[in-house]
């Protein structure tokens, strides 16, 4: 039997990769033998994330970082360039994220827009410049960060759940075209995960009763959890698997979403969340 780490002589590329579930994701992928870029904003936390992967390296893994913007195309590009400069891309994962809380009727079309732009903008193009390469060296897998609020609504977050959404349609249009080229395209979607996305959600009480309250196994989420399904969806072990959303949150899309509307009302009062304003 060969003693061969899935992921040895390719590489990967993960947007959001500096910290939290796209940092973990990288762990495990070099713990497997891929050469790793880590896209992120930030080149500190980029640094900082690399710097504390270095134990989990194996023979033939390494770690590159490129900072920039997942909603930029050239930003794009040149990491998935990057990868490919170390070794034939092979894995893909969009973990760039973002949220906001407040009513339709007074989102500013800039938050939408910024929303957009991260979330969704971002994952189609890491999609398709590393679709792209993953389909010229002969096949691959990518993974999308979606979320539970893609499977139930979240009253007061609209554009995060609408982006989230339309990832998960993302998802299934670019498996069904790529699976020719032997690329397999599917996404995670998350519950309340411990990251600093979600630290001022964990801080309300009230809040994070109504999420745990709606799940089967009723505790917060850790990033390996999330982590560790991505690399079964990136992984030999899931060669059929594509175009599917796969939820880890403990069984909360089974029930409904969480309570912001004490949140709202105390932020935007009580008319916007009933609707009752002038949108700007």
């Amino acid at each position: 039997m060969s003693n061969e780490l899935p992921f040895s002589g390719r590489s990967a590329v993960i947007t959001g990769g500096g910290s939290g579930i796209g940092l973990e994701c990288a762990r495990l992928l070099v713990r497997d033998g891929a050469a790793v870029v880590l896209m992120g904003r930030t080149q500190e936390r980029l640094d900082e994330g690399s710097a504390s992967l270095s134990v989990d390296l194996v023979d033939g893994a390494e770690v590159v970082t490129v900072a920039g913007d997942a909603a930029v195309e050239d930003d794009v590009a040149a990491a998935v360039a990057a990868a490919e400069a170390v070794a034939p891309l092979g894995l893909a994962v969009a973990s760039a994220g973002r949220g906001g809380l407040g009513p339709i009727v007074t989102t500013p079309l800039e938050e939408w827009n910024e929303v957009m732009a991260t979330n969704l903008t971002g994952t189609f193009l890491l999609f398709k410049h590393a679709g792209a390469a993953l389909a010229r060296n002969g096949g691959g897998a990518m993974v999308a960060i979606s979320s539970i609020a893609a499977a139930v609504t979240h009253p007061f977050m609209g554009p995060y759940c609408i982006s989230k959404a339309a990832i998960d349609a993302l998802v299934r249009q670019v498996a069904d075209e790529l699976g020719r080229a032997e690329v397999r395209v599917n996404s995670v979607r998350p519950g309340i995960v411990e990251t600093d996305l979600v630290s001022m959600i964990m801080d309300d009480a009230e809040v994070m009763a109504s999420y745990t309250e709606n799940m089967a196994v009723a505790r917060t989420g850790q990033v390996a959890d999330v982590a560790h399904a991505v690399r079964y969806l990136l992984g030999p072990e899931s060669s059929w698997v594509t175009g599917t959303s796969l939820s880890v949150d403990g069984g909360h899309h089974l029930r409904r979403g969480p309570d912001f509307e004490a949140a709202a009302r105390a932020f935007f009062g009580d008319d916007a969340v009933e609707g009752r304003v002038t949108p700007a």
